[in-house]
């Protein structure tokens, strides 16, 4: 769901996807299920930051 949650959208719109959302896309979630939807908000912002990092490490490998 985050994935489709996230086409489309700039980095920055992206990083503003919450738990909240996801659940909410999903039609909601039972209260024992929530931590599911915090995972995903925490698996998108991981890789974003991934993504951000590697892209600062290309930029300045080819500047160099």
């Amino acid at each position: 769901m985050v994935t489709e949650l996230v086409k489309g959208k700039k980095v920055e719109e992206a990083l503003k996807i919450s738990n909240r959302a996801v659940a909410e896309a999903l039609g909601g979630l039972p209260a024992i299920k929530m931590h599911c939807s915090v995972l995903a908000e925490e698996a998108l912002k991981s890789a974003i930051d991934d993504y951000l990092n590697k892209s600062k490490e290309g930029r300045s490998e080819r500047t160099a």
